[in-house]
């Protein structure tokens, strides 16, 4: 996934929108399996809010007796975990649905698109489903379940693991810690489709975050539609966790989070940030966090969308550019190795060329570490949908083109200087595919990841000498080159450690 930060994301690739990741996980696991469980089928679909969904829908179906089957043919019913932001994904969830109607025939229909117009636009399409619920929905899929197809008799509470099951590989995890969003932009339907902010209590994000960190979780990445804003719904009121009171506010549970980190060596990553004045305070965290430790990573996800603050102002999102400039030089001269990720919409309706050469001009004085970008789409239910001047598709690509060409620059310079550096980073997996034949040796080539670094939509570190390492894996690597995106090296002096 390391190359497509920067590419124009269509149907079936990876979409970074909005600080969102979205992906399509067709679910092929077994959790557990007799002659006589019933089965489930199950189809991951969207961000990693979406897929924190489908993990509490399959640790309830695994304390109740289901098995997950492996295949539609192996299944007595199908899940699917739709979304629906945009066109592309609503293609993706529609063509999913359909497929699995076609291989199997039984299919409840859950996540975002499941939330359009109450179900009636799923259902208008594909009318043979079973039952259609909107997102954050366990209970009413479990509902559902039950109806078309009865729990076993006894349950097998024994059977889930302590953190619940998992969708991800199990080095990282993603921890949700709100539902919805307050804010309203024009270009977003997600406060249509999972409501307004609702802030998870504080002691269940800390029991879940120790949870996942006994069960041998290496990485911890902190989702949200809009992480900064935890606890404003709820006016930050005290919560409490083994019996200490703790104000529900991003900057405490970040505290928290960063010392449980530390205690278990492993890293907390912080995504979908909006630029707050409290992300100072955020920032200082980072400055006492070793990489090599654990505990709060110094990189911040802040999506920002546009620089020109006409545009800004059409989408409905924070105008004042100079002052993010501000605030960037600000974090970089405190915290000089701070990774900085945004995403960005080129081609918005009434976006002229004066915009865009501001925006490509932020990016210059911005110097940010990551992006992901894409052309302005409609989408069903949009406020943008109505604003006039709409740009032809050819002017959108061409600067989508435009503004990969001159990110993609950004990142080869900032990289560049990271040669000859030591770094730790966390291995994902072995390259068994890329082995090079070297006279009668084999070369492994082991993928991983440094702090600057978030799973699916960032950069790659390529190591070499990569057969004796393993995934979960923190190690000391030699940078020795560097591409638009990715390092390359081979593992430092320091023995590699990971956990059993």
């Amino acid at each position: 996934m390391g190359k497509q930060r920067l590419e124009n994301l269509s149907h079936g690739d990876v979409f970074a929108i909005m600080g969102a990741f979205f992906f399509r996980e067709k679910v092929i696991m077994t959790l557990t399996h007799t002659s006589s469980s019933p089965r489930i089928g199950f189809v991951s679909l969207g961000c990693p809010k979406a897929l924190v969904d489908s993990e509490h829908i399959l640790s309830r179906l695994k304390a109740e007796g289901y098995d997950i089957a492996e295949s539609y043919q192996g299944a007595d019913l199908v899940v699917v975990n739709t979304c629906g932001f945009i066109d592309a994904a609503v293609a993706e969830s529609l063509a999913a649905i359909g497929e699995a109607l076609a291989e199997n025939g039984k299919v409840i229909v859950t996540g975002c698109l499941g939330a359009r117009n109450d179900g009636s636009f799923v259902r208008e399409i594909h009318p043979r489903v079973l039952a259609v619920t909107g997102p954050h929905a366990t209970d009413e899929v479990l509902q559902a379940i039950h109806a078309h197809l009865p729990r076993p008799h006894e349950p097998f509470v024994e059977l889930i693991p302590p953190q619940g099951v998992k969708l991800t590989p199990r080095h990282y995890a993603y921890l949700k810690i709100s539902e919805g969003c307050n804010h309203r932009c024009t270009f977003c339907i997600i406060p249509s489709l999972r409501g307004s902010l609702v802030s998870y209590p504080m002691g269940n994000v800390v029991n879940e975050a120790e949870k996942l960190l006994n069960a041998g979780v290496r990485e911890l990445l902190v989702v949200s539609q809009d992480t900064g804003a935890y606890g404003a719904d709820i006016r930050y009121r005290t919560g409490f966790h083994h019996g200490r009171p703790l104000k529900t506010h991003i900057t405490t549970l970040t505290q928290e989070l960063d010392a449980l980190g530390r205690a278990h060596q492993a890293w907390v990553r912080l995504h979908y940030v909006y630029p707050y004045p409290h992300v100072d305070d955020l920032v200082a965290l980072m400055r006492g966090a070793a990489e090599s430790e654990g505990g709060l990573l110094p990189y911040l996800d802040m999506p920002l969308q546009h620089a020109s603050p006409r545009i800004l102002k059409a989408m409905q999102r924070p105008a004042a550019p100079e002052k993010v400039i501000d605030r960037i030089r600000a974090w970089r001269h405190a915290l000089p190795q701070l990774t900085l990720r945004s995403t960005f919409i080129v081609g918005f309706p009434g976006e002229t060329e004066d915009d865009f050469l501001t925006l490509l001009q932020f990016l210059e004085e911005a110097q940010l570490d990551r992006v992901g970008a894409f052309p302005y789409s409609p989408v069903n239910g949009a406020a943008a949908n109505a604003l006039p001047d709409a740009l032809p598709e050819e002017i959108k690509q061409e600067r989508l083109a435009r503004f990969m060409e001159t990110q993609a620059a950004i990142s080869a310079r900032r990289l560049q200087n990271k040669i000859g550096q030591t770094i730790t980073v966390l291995v994902d997996h072995l390259a068994e595919a890329k082995q090079i034949k070297q006279g009668r040796k084999k070369t492994v080539i082991a993928l991983a990841r440094s702090a600057a670094d978030a799973p699916e939509i960032d950069g790659l570190v390529q190591i070499a000498d990569g057969r004796r390492l393993l995934p979960g894996m923190f190690v000391k690597v030699h940078i020795e080159a560097a591409t638009e995106h990715d390092l390359i090296g081979h593992v430092g002096n320091q023995e590699s450690e990971a956990r059993d």
